[in-house]
């Protein structure tokens, strides 16, 4: 197709003669593709390199990659502009990623080691794996079986959410019985890994179905795509002002990332509502720090000027616009970040600790209108709970012990007004899920 149809110079390295068949003359199914015939296996990757420098294709079709120097050659022949059309054996991707002879061909994983301030923004340990470099094809299919297909249409996104603990966005095509594809969009709702975990036997079912439906509610996801609802994001754009960084770079970035309609690239320093600067230069410009700090502009630092900084650096900026676009007008139905900061919380605790190891977990200090919160989704699993200590150190304190439905009745009733009179008290006294309060233990 690639040579009838779009008339481009396609080479077909045919490693053991899987395409084009044995014998001299070609099977009449490649076209007018030509085949390059691997005399040795050992020496394909020289074949490839050959088929670029001697034939100046337009298009390359590998029949395998199987080996280190394969994957060398094939990344070389993608940074030549060359379009690539490759097989590799591995049960997902995930097993390609992970493969130390075939990563290159995602674009390689690195062991990073994070400051504190950035783990502690990530929410992660110091230590974290990530994408070396861009990816030697930019798209992906999983054959799953003889009828059923995963596209990965940004394979570089794929592997950055699977680095990250997070399952990617796959399409999913089918083929049905009566010969129609079937095509299904799969996005992960939860941006959080979840190992899996052992229910109690007096754990009801309902409860945890419940839990789930007052979680989604706090998230405020949308059943119906799995995304979280924030009509803002994609009409409200900005205007971004690249210092130091090579305005070609950061565009491609842009696109990378298909941003082109939220992103726009201004001259003026003054109209612009973030910065992409490099780090090195912008420390020696003290007349541009002033200029950010007077406007209160924020700042977006990339240590390179290289695609993979840059592009790394427009997601924290993208994360943070997208935090600072909720929309705070209808406070029963959006939740601010540090809210849900304190719902996952609670939930990791229940469903990884006091469930299936039966231990009382201690939550950290939250105001008295988060606590509010956590109290609410800890009831919907039928547990009890405690506060502990006064503003602004009060926290909840969950308990290995299931309320019976009266019990949990009751405490929906005095949960409220127990937790309301926490912020007016100036004692150190402690609130129970019953509401009675519990007298402060006196100094030694």
């Amino acid at each position: 197709m690639l040579a009838d149809d779009y008339d481009k110079r396609v080479m077909i390295v045919d490693t053991s003669n899987e395409i084009g068949g044995d014998g001299d003359i070609p099977h009449p199914g490649i076209g007018n593709a030509r085949r390059l015939q691997v005399p040795n296996q050992e020496m394909q990757h020289k074949v490839l390199i050959e088929a670029v420098e001697n034939h100046m294709p337009q298009a390359i079709v590998i029949d395998e990659i199987g080996t280190k120097l394969e994957a060398m050659a094939a990344s070389t022949i993608a940074q030549r502009g060359i379009q690539l059309v490759a097989s590799a054996h591995g049960l997902t991707i995930e097993n390609l990623t992970m493969n130390p002879s075939l990563d290159m061909l995602v674009g390689g994983i690195q062991s990073v080691t994070l400051g504190d301030e950035e783990a502690s923004r990530r929410r992660v340990q110091k230590t974290v794996l990530e994408r070396k470099g861009p990816s030697t094809f930019a798209y992906a299919v999983e054959i799953v079986s003889k009828t059923e297909l995963r596209v990965h249409r940004s394979l570089e996104a794929t592997v950055d959410a699977l680095l990250a603990g997070r399952m990617p966005n796959v399409e999913i095509r089918k083929l049905g019985s009566t010969g129609s594809v079937q095509q299904e969009v799969s996005v992960q709702k939860d941006q959080f890994r979840r190992g899996p975990y052992e229910i109690a036997s007096q754990f009801e079912v309902a409860s945890l179905s419940n839990a789930r439906t007052s979680l989604d509610s706090a998230f405020n996801i949308d059943s119906a795509n799995g995304h979280i609802e924030n009509s803002n994001v994609s009409e409200a754009g900005f205007n971004l002002y690249a210092y130091g960084i090579s305005e070609e770079i950061a565009l491609q970035a842009i696109k990378q990332l298909e941003l082109e309609d939220m992103i726009t690239l201004t001259y003026n320093i003054s109209e612009a509502d973030a910065v992409i600067a490099l780090q090195s230069k912008l420390k020696k410009n003290s007349q541009i720090q002033a200029v950010l700090k007077s406007e209160d502009i924020p700042v977006f630092f990339a240590k390179t000027n290289s695609l993979v900084q840059i592009t790394r650096a427009l997601r924290v900026l993208v994360d943070d616009h997208v935090d600072g676009l909720i929309d705070v007008e209808d406070n029963e139905e959006v939740r601010s970040s540090v809210e849900t900061d304190a719902l996952e919380e609670a939930r990791l605790a229940v469903e990884q600790v006091v469930i299936p190891k039966g231990e009382s977990v201690q939550l950290l200090p939250r105001p008295s209108t988060i606590i509010s919160s956590q109290v609410n989704l800890v009831e919907t699993f039928n547990l009890k709970w405690e506060v502990t200590g006064k503003e602004p150190n009060a926290c909840l304190r969950i308990l290995p012990q299931f309320a019976d439905r009266e019990e949990g009745t009751t405490s929906e009733q005095g949960a409220s007004p127990g937790l309301k009179d926490s912020d007016s008290s100036s004692d150190g006294m402690d609130y129970t899920q019953s509401g009675v309060t519990r007298l402060p233990f006196l100094p030694e």
